[in-house]
């Protein structure tokens, strides 16, 4: 007999609590998430997780922590305090932002963040004028312009966010030394393609390429064989189909993570196995969902 494994999902931690990020935890909310999950459930790292469970022997209420694209507050803020609470994590990152790229995304952010308060231009997202004269307002235009962009050819999506990115921003990503500084600090590393592409708008070919070549790339900088997997966004139907699972398989990965949530049983596909998003700051809530979440099924049962 076996347990289940609870995986903890993050992109970010922040030094401070920012109001167009409401659900990205700042240093302090992490921290305290972590002794909670500390207390309340047996921290293993990803892969002797998954050791244990093919081996029916992992503990009840198994928990891993992973981190999704490579952000620089990863090893900056989130890996201090993980190793201070003795835990380790996974983290699966995008390999062509390293050392001052940015993604979509944040470009979006950023631009939304810097218009003075007043109307938003949305028409480059197919929009039109979006109010921001309040930080609630601002997230809604945020909110709107990804969805509107979201499944966008890649070369069109990154073209727009080029556009809109004001000049001068601060990088957000890791360096290569920070990943091999989380490898020797006992950390996982895992794959998130190189230029984070909904897979789904791909070719067969050019999601091949893409996932192979952020593999290599990260291998290099470890020194280590690269063999976990996340999918950039992550819903099962919409960002990837049922060709990527194989075509993982096929790459000879051992296991991938969706944004789905749910929690691992013995019988759960190891290529599509769900996580669960911590939105709530206040420790109650946060336990309470983490708690809630144990009683979900992973989508293949």
């Amino acid at each position: 007999m076996t347990g289940d494994l609870s995986l903890l999902m993050y992109h970010r931690v922040l030094p401070a609590a920012d109001p167009l990020l409401p659900g990205t935890p700042d240093q302090a909310t992490f921290a305290r998430q972590l002794r909670l999950v500390k207390r309340w459930f047996r921290v293993l790292p990803l892969p002797l997780a998954l050791d244990l469970l093919d081996q029916h022997r992992l503990p009840a209420r198994a928990l891993a922590i992973t981190f999704d694209d490579g952000y620089a507050d990863n090893a900056e803020l989130a890996l201090p305090i993980l190793q201070d609470l003795g835990l380790s994590a996974t983290f699966f990152i995008a390999s062509a932002y390293l050392d001052g790229g940015r993604m979509w995304n944040d470009a979006i952010i950023d631009h939304v963040r810097q218009v003075p308060a007043g109307m938003l231009d949305g028409g480059s997202a197919g929009l039109g004028l979006l109010p921001v004269h309040t930080p609630a307002q601002r997230c809604q235009a945020i909110a709107q312009m990804l969805a509107a962009l979201k499944y966008r050819p890649f070369g069109e999506r990154q073209a727009i966010a080029d556009q809109l990115a004001p000049p001068g921003a601060a990088p957000l990503m890791m360096t290569s030394h920070q990943v091999a500084q989380l490898h020797r600090a006992g950390m996982t590393i895992g794959g998130h393609t190189h230029r984070h592409p909904i897979l789904a708008t791909l070719n067969d070919a050019a999601a091949r390429q893409d996932i192979a070549e952020n593999r290599q790339r990260l291998a290099q900088l470890t020194g280590a064989p690269v063999d976990l997997f996340a999918y950039p966004n992550g819903k099962p139907g919409a960002d990837f189909d049922v060709r990527h699972p194989a075509l993982l398989r096929d790459l000879g990965f051992r296991a991938a993570v969706t944004t789905s949530p749910g929690i691992t049983r013995a019988g759960t596909d190891r290529l599509l196995l769900p996580r669960y998003t911590p939105w709530q700051a206040d420790s109650p809530r946060f336990l309470l969902g983490l708690m809630m979440n144990r009683r979900r099924s992973s989508p293949q049962q």
